[in-house]
């Protein structure tokens, strides 16, 4: 039975980097050919490198480590589905962020961490999923508010590009930079942040 080790690192962008995942990675000895990375984001699986880990190079009796749940998906269906998948494959899961899943238990005793893992993998993927949530719905209430202070005010309101929420969101998460915001909305710097201003003050005026 094949017992190889491989590490798995995603970022959401192209603009950001894979430094503190692969430092991690190669902190356990890991060898840079066992190593596959994506940019791109985890709102879905869609994802070249993480497809070809699952299709074609992963095994039963192998291992996978990643830096943190998110790095699989940030939809907690999904990543229950994963955890699921790779149990069925006979494939082991390592999540450098969750210590109890990097302990080596003789067979009889691993049932006591399998259920600790259980609970701790169900509060993080609801916790990581919540989060988005939360934020996308103070998005919308953010920019609801925002048109009907503009109107009752008289004032005329800012005007925000098409895809500003879906980018907004991803830039509060830490997933690109403002320098990548800007660059996919078509703003310049002072509009930008003339824009975050009047949205996250109208964003604190409706909690």
């Amino acid at each position: 039975m094949s017992s190889r080790t491989y590490y798995y690192a995603r970022v959401s962008s192209t603009e950001q980097n894979l430094d503190r995942q692969l430092e991690a990675f190669k902190a356990m000895g890991a060898d840079d050919r066992a190593v596959i990375t994506d940019k791109a984001s985890g709102k879905d699986l869609e994802r070249a490198g993480y497809q070809a880990l699952k299709s074609t190079i992963l095994r039963s009796g192998d291992t996978l480590v990643i830096k943190s749940l998110d790095r699989l998906s940030r939809n907690k269906s999904d990543i229950k589905g994963e955890l699921e998948f790779f149990k069925q494959q006979g494939i082991r899961l390592k999540v450098l962020d969750l210590p109890t899943t990097l302990i080596d238990l003789p067979e009889e005793q691993s049932w006591i961490f399998d259920m600790i893992n259980n609970i701790l993998i169900e509060v993080l993927a609801s916790i990581a999923e919540q989060g988005r949530i939360t934020i996308r719905q103070r998005q919308r209430e953010g920019i609801d508010a925002a048109k009907k202070q503009g109107k009752h005010l008289g004032r005329k309101p800012m005007l925000y590009p098409a895809d500003w929420g879906e980018n907004y969101l991803l830039w509060k998460e830490g997933e690109i930079t403002a320098n990548e915001f800007m660059r996919r909305t078509g703003l310049k710097r002072t509009t930008f942040y003339k824009l975050v201003k009047n949205y996250e003050e109208v964003d604190d005026m409706s909690e």
